[in-house]
């Protein structure tokens, strides 16, 4: 997934939301479902599912702490929320919000979590100790993000692509950024101490997408990399993503490297 600026971000997801969905099932529900089951949401628990999309991560979570749990889903795109709300029918426990998770000003919750989420952050670690301090004493925060590499790949071709149909100098490598410094499990462990949390434990969640065609294009409309779309016309999308599927098959690439690390630590 592209790494935007989050007023960016919100414009591609608010784009994005239907493909986001459908993309669900072949890439966000998946790593939701694994890091769901790192951290390991207990009945009648307070969670809060920060950057939630359409719930790959928060709904399987309100299954797990039950009616007597209570979950908060926060994310700044009002249509994947409105996509969420449509989905979570018989989880009343499941509460979603349009909201800057950033300034959102909900606490005490036994476990707050971000599934692919901070890297969006106008400042990544302000935007994390902002959702440490959501949580209560003692309880468990957890970040999931890209492992170094993942995802990448198809980037860069979609990124060519779109320069080859525009007529544009093809761009260089993107810029680093600052979650480029720390995803790796060697550096995000530490990353994590420095924002206050203890016990912190990195588990790596090796994955790949077989990428078809049609999960391929589905990669670029239902995820922040839709954005590379938005200055042009419906003639030039399609000829993107005819160079785009073409560039994949040139370079073999049939598999792309989905792997995720998340980080979980408790607050003081």
């Amino acid at each position: 997934m592209a790494r935007r600026s989050q007023v960016g971000s919100r414009d591609a997801f608010d784009a994005a939301a239907a493909d986001f969905a459908a993309l669900g099932r072949h890439l966000w529900e998946p790593i939701g479902a694994d890091v769901v089951e790192l951290v390991d949401p207990r009945p009648g628990e307070r969670v809060l599912d920060a950057c939630c999309g359409t719930g790959a991560s928060a709904i399987p979570t309100a299954r797990r702490v039950d009616v007597e749990g209570h979950v908060d889903a926060v994310d700044i795109s009002g249509p994947m929320v409105a996509e969420l709300r449509e989905r979570v029918s018989g989880l009343p426990q499941l509460h979603a919000h349009e909201a800057d998770v950033t300034a959102w000003e909900g606490t005490g919750y036994d476990l707050v979590q971000s599934v692919l989420g901070i890297f969006f952050f106008p400042d990544v670690a302000a935007g994390a100790r902002r959702l440490n301090g959501a949580a209560r004493p003692g309880g468990r925060v957890a970040f999931t993000i890209w492992r170094r590499g993942a995802v990448e790949p198809a980037g860069r071709q979609l990124t060519l692509s779109v320069a080859e149909v525009t007529g544009v100098e093809p761009p260089g490598e993107r810029p680093r950024g600052p979650v480029d410094a720390i995803n790796q499990p060697t550096t995000f462990a530490p990353w994590l101490s420095g924002l206050g949390l203890s016990d912190v434990d990195v588990v790596t969640h090796e994955r790949r997408l077989t990428m078809t065609p049609e999960v391929a294009w589905l990669l670029v409309l239902g995820s922040g990399y839709r954005g590379a779309l938005d200055e042009l016309t419906p003639d030039q999308i399609a000829r993107v993503r005819d160079c785009y599927l073409a560039r994949l098959d040139e370079t073999g690439l049939t598999h792309l490297d989905t792997t995720t690390l998340t980080g979980l630590g408790t607050t003081p």
